[in-house]
């Protein structure tokens, strides 16, 4: 499957706080298909849409939101089965355990390598 084909139709939530990234990743994953949700820069913010949204087919999360690690966004998203992807510069280490699963994107991402990584 191309990766226009794997974003078509899913609705994706984008959570990073830095505004022009937000801008740049939501609108190329629009433009590969994705409906975005969001983006949203800190965590209260993204808990309210997860918890809003009617379906969730996938997720960008920068880990670290105005210095807060999104740990409760990460948990959240995993409590609902969502697959998502971190961008961060943070090392492996870094991370909890409990995320080793979980994708790594360094900064800045597109839109075809969330793709592949949310969505094979």
């Amino acid at each position: 499957m191309t990766e226009t084909g794997c974003l078509k139709g899913r609705r994706v939530l984008v959570v990073e706080d830095e505004f022009f990234l937000a801008e740049d990743l939501a609108r190329g994953l629009e433009e590969k298909g994705a409906e975005v949700v969001g983006p949203s820069g800190d965590i209260d913010d993204a808990l309210d849409l997860i918890e809003d949204a009617v379906r969730l087919d996938g997720a960008v999360l920068d880990l670290n939101l105005r210095g807060e690690m999104a740990f409760p966004v990460a948990d959240a998203l995993m409590e609902r089965g969502i697959p998502f992807v971190f961008t961060t510069g943070y090392d492996a280490a870094s991370i909890p355990s409990r995320y080793r699963d979980v994708v790594r994107c360094g900064k800045p991402v597109d839109a075809p390598k969330i793709a592949r990584a949310l969505f094979g």
